[in-house]
């Protein structure tokens, strides 16, 4: 029986794993599964598990108030050593890119453990955008004996760095493996907000706009950006209706307030759980956000995206036609969505594209390779 420890610490991490972590215990006939938690995230992190039945095997509960990357990390090495040490896995997998995945994979190096890393090769090639996910993400890529990378570009750049090919499996991407737990054409919303405005959407009342901004480097100027823009949006555009779920983090929520919350036709509303985000991402028309998440998930859905950032990490989206950037600057978030909203021929063709980022089984072909190699 191989044993393998699935390492994860914040909500977006937990999201894209666990349809990982109940695709490991699907194969209890050859694979002995524990799930760690850091807890980096310590609220947002619960709710996240709760509702697909996942009970963490080992909580580290890292979490501090006003906490630095930098602390983030000595508590995890501190608290992983005992865990690897007693527990001895074969492999241990993380995930993308949060503090938790560098330190996760540095601590399983010190046990001489191998590391699996899942959403491998991501890359914008400027280690301060996104910060400090870009460095994670490159440390990590120098601690991982299997790389997954989610798509054929991310195991090209990791050739580029001189990552042996036999290393690297293209997978897809396990967030799109989540879909198929959480959307549904019957939904039952939770969020009242969420639940009015799709209804009126499917009614055909008006267009529904879905809006996210959280990113550390959006803070401040750029936010106030993106909010002028989205206000200038829905003046100019009374037909949308324009739905702002607010991170829990409290980003934006100053300046969307005072850029937007007198818009009758703008609706700032508390975080949503996943299965809400994706029954609005399937009924909306239209997406703003900075998020790399959405850029994976919304073409599943058929919905254009225009990217709030100068660069992505995820460029098969751009690339494909499924995605548009639209920068941190008003004119150029205002001129991109304001496309869309009036070329219906423009919109129809971002929405028609294929999803590049995976078909649904990332989760599957990350275990049979688990099963199949030497570890």
């Amino acid at each position: 029986m191989k044993r393998v420890l699935t390492v994860f610490g914040t909500r977006p991490e937990a999201y894209k794993m666990i349809p990982l972590v109940l695709a490991l215990r699907a194969r209890r006939d050859v694979l002995e599964s524990r799930v760690c938690v850091t807890a980096q995230h310590r609220e947002m992190l619960d709710t996240a598990l709760a509702p697909f039945g996942v009970v963490p095997d080992v909580d580290l509960n890292v979490m501090t108030h006003g906490q630095t990357p930098g602390d983030v990390i000595s508590r995890i090495l501190a608290g992983m050593a005992p865990v690897l040490a007693d527990w001895q896995p074969d492999i241990v997998l993380v995930h993308g890119d949060t503090t938790t995945t560098f330190a996760a994979a540095l601590a399983a190096f010190h046990a001489k453990v191998a590391v699996g890393h899942v959403e491998a090769g991501l890359r914008t090639f400027d280690k301060y955008r996104p910060y400090p996910e870009e460095m994670n993400r490159k440390l990590t890529t120098a601690l991982t004996d299997f790389h997954f990378a989610p798509t054929a570009l991310a195991r090209q750049y990791l050739l580029d760095e001189k990552v042996p090919a036999e290393r690297i499996i293209v997978t897809g991407n396990t967030a799109l493996d989540m879909l198929k737990h959480t959307s549904s054409d019957d939904y039952t919303f939770q969020n009242a907000d969420a639940a009015r405005i799709c209804a009126e959407a499917a009614q055909g009342n008006h267009r529904l706009i879905l809006m996210t901004a959280h990113r550390r480097e959006n803070i401040g100027a750029p936010m106030e950006a993106i909010c002028r823009a989205v206000g200038r949006i829905a003046a100019d555009f009374p037909d949308v209706r324009i739905l702002w779920p607010m991170h829990p983090n409290g980003t934006g929520r100053v300046e969307s307030h005072q850029y937007l919350a007198h818009l009758p036709n703008v609706v700032l509303t508390q975080a949503l759980d996943l299965h809400d985000m994706h029954n609005v991402m399937k009924r909306a028309y239209l997406i703003l956000s900075d998020s790399g998440g959405i850029q994976e998930e919304a073409p599943s859905f058929d919905v254009p995206v225009v990217v709030l950032r100068e660069v992505t990490e995820r460029p098969e989206g751009v690339d494909a036609g499924a995605l548009m950037l639209g920068g941190v600057e008003e004119s150029g978030i205002y001129s991109a969505t304001a496309r869309l909203l009036t070329d219906p021929t423009a919109h129809a063709k971002m929405a028609a594209v294929p999803n590049p980022y995976g078909d649904g089984n990332a989760s599957e072909r990350i275990v049979q390779v688990i099963i199949e190699n030497d570890i």
